[in-house]
């Protein structure tokens, strides 16, 4: 049964800015939390996540199955996010937490096209320009080189892409009116299973102190999830996903206050082209949009 109701631009403003400041923590206790394999933090992110999600769903008496015709959907925004969800704990754990949360933070680009692909939600000239524009912004945060330590960087890249495909199919699915807790649970749980192999194959053993940065990791990543759902669930991916990029500055401040971290001038000059363009985008749309009313 289709839901195809009026968007909500206010709640999905608050809600992809609440998002931000919890994904921009969840990015710092991964970090915090050492020296234990990409796959082994991706796994108790999402098994934390699951537990949260779940019992959100439970208290709320919500059937646990999909509605008809949504499952392909849950699917495919499950194997996107996930493997863009790995790339992008690798790149957190590779290099400046602000740099990886902008590279991870190209997915609203990204989200536009697959939008445009999947929901007929057309771009026109200037979307299409904004895209062009931040990916050559995206390069200078990448710095592309042929040696190692351009790997995460790329991984990071390819992370936000993954999660484009993932949120322009949580927008599907909100369209389509599906309830925005069973999405994280189906996301958490179908995640959790697609990550244990890898997990137990590399499992490496945790001090007290590395379980609790990971049980925050978890707590955070279950409220960027769930406000992030609802974000896209209210409005069209075009016309909030420029809030998103609050994140860079919460990443910021968390990296320089916790990790010393401070972003180089390229890095810095990439944040300003990415986030500008989206500014400007955003700020054209509304002027057509209310031309057009």
């Amino acid at each position: 049964m289709h839901n195809s109701s009026r968007p909500d631009y206010r709640a999905g403003i608050l809600c992809i800015i609440a998002s931000a400041f919890c994904f921009a923590l969840m990015n710092l206790f991964i970090r915090l939390a050492g020296d234990i394999p990409t796959l082994q933090k991706c796994f108790f992110r999402n098994a934390f996540a699951l537990m949260i999600a779940a019992g959100s769903l439970l208290r709320s008496k919500a059937p646990f199955k999909p509605q008809k015709g949504n499952l392909k959907y849950l699917l495919v925004r499950s194997i996107a996010g996930g493997t863009g969800m790995v790339l992008h704990f690798y790149a957190v754990d590779h290099m400046a937490i602000s740099d990886a949360s902008m590279l991870n933070k190209l997915s609203p680009f990204f989200a536009i096209i697959f939008s445009a692909i999947l929901l007929h939600e057309r771009a026109n000239r200037y979307e299409i320009g904004a895209v062009i524009i931040a990916m050559c912004g995206a390069m200078l945060v990448v710095k592309p080189s042929f040696s190692a330590e351009t790997l995460p960087a790329l991984a990071g890249f390819f992370g936000g892409f993954g999660a484009g495909l993932a949120y322009a199919n949580v927008r599907i699915l909100g369209v389509r009116g599906e309830n925005s807790m069973l999405i994280v649970t189906f996301f958490s749980a179908f995640t959790s299973a697609m990550l244990l192999p890898g997990m137990l194959l590399n499992y490496t053993p945790m001090t007290g102190e590395q379980w609790i940065f990971m049980l925050l990791t978890g707590i955070a990543a279950a409220g960027g999830q769930i406000f992030i759902t609802k974000a896209y669930s209210k409005a069209p991916a075009k016309d909030i996903s420029v809030f998103d990029f609050s994140i860079v500055i919460f990443a910021a401040v968390f990296g320089f206050i916790f990790l010393g971290q401070i972003p180089d001038w390229l890095s810095v000059l990439g944040y300003l082209i990415i986030i500008g363009t989206a500014v400007v985008k955003w700020q054209i749309m509304r002027r057509r949009s209310k031309q057009q009313t």
